[in-house]
């Protein structure tokens, strides 16, 4: 009996309709929603000679997590497939809310930076890259003619 109440969202449409009461909630629902567009919460840095990004990936593995760089775009991906058995070795699963699909950010870093100037790591569920600034064009100095 219970699946069915589940499977009808009974209960999730009671819980987001709470929320579009308060104006705040209404006005910017991203903010208190789930699913991917949560996902991949970017910090990016600056440091004197490298550009750092920490990618927030919880719950994914190393294994799910691609990283390419192409024409100066530096595009991450994750993809996590659902575990689709209706019951694990405890019992039957009435209601299953954790992340399964793809998501994916890119990145303008340059046409000058090559895949082997990138320095990426994961570690507890956050990826951190690390790759060097783009060497910044000389500006043509203007030289001055003195008149006579």
């Amino acid at each position: 009996m219970l699946p069915s109440v589940f499977g009808e969202k009974l209960f999730d449409d009671m819980f987001n309709d709470a929320f579009t009461l308060v104006p705040a909630f209404h006005k910017n629902p991203s903010v208190f929603s789930t699913g991917a567009k949560n996902l991949m919460k970017t910090d990016v840095r600056e440091l004197e000679n490298t550009y750092e990004l920490d990618i927030d990936l919880p719950g994914f593995k190393k294994e799910e997590v691609n990283i390419e760089l192409d024409k100066g775009y530096l595009t991450i991906s994750a993809t996590r497939t659902a575990d689709n058995d209706e019951q694990d070795k405890k019992g039957q699963y009435i209601r299953r809310e954790r992340y399964s699909g793809q998501c994916s950010r890119s990145f303008y870093i340059g046409e000058n930076i090559e895949p082997k100037d990138v320095i990426a790591k994961f570690e507890n569920g956050i990826l951190q890259i690390a790759f060097p600034k783009a060497p910044q064009p000389k500006q043509p100095e203007n030289k001055r003619i003195s008149i006579a």
